[in-house]
This record gives structure tokens, C-alpha cells and sequence, in this order.
């Protein structure tokens, strides 16, 4: 199969599995069983395990002390803040509004790119970044409230998902020449095993007192896909794209979660389809195009 196609359809996958992943933590999160940092504990050791579980029948690479520290710094960045913000922000943020804000990954993504090659900024750029952000501001002032439904946003919700955007963006677009280096086992095994050891004294008290044989099956069952589908099976994919195809084109993907998150919270009734929300995702959408419109055709 062609490098580059394998890369694309890595990332397919991996954004479909994202999409899913948002109405699942939507409703991990609002139960209150379980605290943001113990879920993200539980990913941390459940796909770590798998990680290193595979490693062992798999050719063995040795990582110097100086790239270890550089992997250390992509799990915080990539992994951890990434996934604590998301989590913490859930609640407050109805999944269709979550998956606008989150499409400007996409222009996050290809500014820090441009900034470490030196490319410059376009009118066209300047212009696409300008409507997407009046895309987020329309999108707050219509939707955001102060009411502690699960079914509403909130401005912490939106602030928190635009962190959540800055924090992958930022992990894809340094850490690239790093991620080449490894096989994806080798990188995610650590990865997984710096982030447990980052979180687990936050959560390991928690998690030891939590009682699963009292959880309900269906809460189990979005925890076994959270861990397994949304983290181990999507962070395996997400390096195989990043090896074939640009960082921009990884984090356009993103698109692929609104779609997905929209329609199954319509039809959930987690959400509602309104002309603010559909005016809003226009913007973002379009602002984002211009600015990939913009780049040099290249990779």
C-alpha cells in the first residue's frame, strides 16, 4: 500500500474513534463516578500495558537518555494536557459545540509548522484565522450559559477544548522529528509509561477505592472503549500518520469529528441543531480553508 495513503487512512480511523470518543467521555464524565485525572489514569495504565504487552514480541530499540527526556515532554504536552483538559471540559460543553471548537486544530497546527520553518503569514492566512476566531465568539455569545445542565456550554468548557486544540497542535507540530525516530510501539509504550508515572500520584488513591463491581455495564463498557478504541487503538494510528503525511494534514482529520459527534448527539438527543450553531461552524470551517488554501502546495 502507498505510504502516504496508509497515512491518510491511519488518520481516518484514528478522528472516527475521536468523534465516537466524545459522546462516550460526554457520558463517562456526567455520571460523576469517576474524576477527570482517575479516567485519565485509567487510559494511561490500560493502553500502556497494552503498548508494552506488544513490544514484547517485537524487535527491541534502545532510546538514549536525551530522547527520553524529549518523550517525556511529548507525553505532557500530547498526552497529558491534551487529554486532562478534554476531560475537565466535557461536562461543560454539549458535544456539537465541542467539535466546532475543536476545528481549529487545524490552523493551530499549520501556524506552529510555519513558524518552525520560517514561512510567512499571508493576507489569505491572516484573514482565515480572523473568521474562525469570529466563528468561536459568535459561537460563545449564542451559546454559552451559566446553567449546570450537562446539555448547555459553558465559557470554561469552550476555553478549556481551545487549550485542549493549542496542546495537540503544539505535540504535532514539534515533535514530529522525534516520533520518526521510533516505531510506534517503541514511542507509545513510552509515552504511556510517562504519563501513568506523571498521574498516578493525583489519582492512584482513587482508583485503588473505586468499586467497578458496582459500576453499571454500559459504564464499563464506554470505559473499556475509551481505554482500548479512543486511546491505545487511536495513539497507534496517530504516529503511523504523522511518519507519512504533514502535521497539517494530520490535525485536518478534525474534521471528520464533527460529523460524527453531531449526528449521533442529534440523534442522542444530546444536542440540538440550531441556525447559530450551523452559522458558527461555517465560519470556523471557512476560515480554516482559507488558511490551508493558502500553503504552498507541497507534501
Amino acid at each position: 500500500m502507498n505510504s502516504k495513503l496508509l497515512g491518510h487512512i491511519a488518520c481516518f480511523v484514528a478522528y472516527t474513534i475521536f468523534g465516537i470518543n466524545i459522546i462516550v467521555c460526554k457520558d463517562l464524565t456526567s455520571s460523576h463516578l469517576i474524576s477527570p485525572i482517575a479516567l485519565f489514569c485509567l487510559r494511561s495504565i490500560g493502553a500502556g500495558l497494552l503498548f508494552w504487552l506488544i513490544s514484547l514480541f517485537l524487535p527491541s530499540e534502545q532510546v538514549p537518555r536525551r530522547d527520553l527526556v524529549k518523550i517525556f515532554l511529548a507525553s505532557i504536552l500530547g498526552f497529558f494536557l491534551t487529554q486532562i483538559t478534554f476531560l475537565i471540559a466535557i461536562p461543560d460543553i454539549t458535544p456539537m459545540d465541542c467539535s466546532i471548537v475543536s476545528s481549529i486544530s487545524p490552523i493551530l497546527t499549520m501556524f506552529i509548522a510555519a513558524f518552525a520553518l520560517k514561512e510567512p503569514i499571508t493576507l489569505r492566512k491572516a484573514g482565515g484565522v480572523a473568521l474562525s476566531f469570529f466563528g468561536i465568539i459568535f459561537l460563545i455569545l449564542n451559546s454559552v450559559t451559566v446553567s449546570d445542565d450537562s446539555r448547555q456550554t459553558t465559557l470554561q468548557g469552550i476555553l478549556l477544548i481551545i487549550a485542549n486544540c493549542l496542546s495537540f497542535s503544539l505535540y504535532l507540530g514539534l515533535f514530529k522529528p522525534l516520533i520518526a525516530r521510533y516505531s510506534v510501539v517503541t514511542f507509545m509504550k513510552w509515552i504511556f509509561l510517562f504519563a501513568t508515572l506523571f498521574s498516578l500520584p493525583f489519582a492512584g488513591g482513587e482508583i485503588v477505592t473505586l468499586r467497578f463491581s458496582a459500576l453499571s455495564s454500559t459504564f464499563l463498557f464506554e470505559l473499556a472503549y475509551l481505554v482500548v478504541c479512543a486511546t491505545f487503538v487511536t495513539y497507534f494510528l496517530i504516529p503511523v500518520g504523522q511518519k507519512r503525511i504533514r502535521p497539517t494534514l494530520v490535525s485536518m482529520y478534525s474534521y471528520v469529528q464533527p460529523i460524527i459527534a453531531t449526528t449521533i448527539s442529534i440523534c442522542l438527543g444530546m444536542d440540538t441543531l440550531g441556525w447559530q450553531k450551523v452559522l458558527a461552524a461555517l465560519m470556523v470551517f471557512s476560515g480554516v480553508m482559507l488558511v490551508n488554501f493558502s500553503r504552498s502546495a507541497r507534501g
